[in-house]
């Protein structure tokens, strides 16, 4: 299942990331109110765990913004402040749960759970994408090409995930570097050109574009 955290605090973030991770969710971060809601409405996450005091669009109008526009998608808000006004607030701009810092991370751990279980298998975007005779499972982590099945590392299953979640986009290769490896990742970003190429080998050299100065693009061959 994949989370998106949108928590300022990148110390935080990067911990809970982390945390998440090794509990095996896919997880993104962002660190502003805007990107966030940019993020959430894609919907392509099965929880969002979202922080109030953010800058430039606090959680509060996030959440509202979100459920304007019709998305379910759960959310755990999170906030120094304490009190029973700010939770009502939080609960009335349709948040699904509430936890107020310091928080122990085992029950956070614990609220994403119960909002995923109460969520169930039906909700969330669907975990099978297809792009012309590629089709990508995100749940089982099986890739097909027609009827083939193309065995792929993880690190090859992660990146040609962020591409065929944003399938006919563009996506930077600092959007690949953030999303799949460690936030703390200071090695050579030409690694994802070496992954790159590794997944032409194996799909085909036409379905993955480079977009000179800007990134990389998935599209079905013609």
């Amino acid at each position: 299942m994949r989370l998106l955290i949108v928590e300022d605090e990148k110390r935080l973030a990067v911990s809970l990331a982390k945390g998440l991770t090794a509990e095996g969710y896919a997880v993104d971060v962002v660190h502003d109110g805007a990107e966030g809601l940019h993020r959430a409405s894609e919907g392509v996450y099965d929880l969002v765990i979202l922080d109030i005091m953010l800058p430039g669009m606090n959680g509060y109008r996030v959440c509202a913004a979100l459920r304007a526009a019709g998305h379910d998608v759960p959310i755990l808000m999170l906030t120094a402040k304490d009190g029973e006004y700010d939770e009502a607030e939080g609960l009335d701009t349709g948040a699904d749960d509430y936890l107020t810092k310091p928080f122990s991370y085992v029950v956070l751990v614990a609220r994403v759970k119960a909002l995923l279980r109460r969520r169930g298998p039906a909700g969330g975007a669907s975990p099978v994408h297809t792009v012309g005779d590629l089709r990508v499972d995100t749940a089982a982590r099986r890739v097909f090409l027609a009827d083939d099945e193309v065995t792929l590392t993880a690190k090859e299953f992660s990146v040609l995930e962020q591409l065929v979640l944003r399938a006919g986009e563009v996506v930077s290769k600092a959007d690949i570097l953030e999303h799949v490896w460690d936030f703390a990742y200071d090695g050579d970003p030409n690694i994802v050109e070496v992954y790159i190429s590794t997944l032409r080998r194996k799909l085909g050299p036409t379905l993955i574009k480079t977009v000179r100065g800007a990134g990389y693009r998935l599209e079905a061959r013609p």
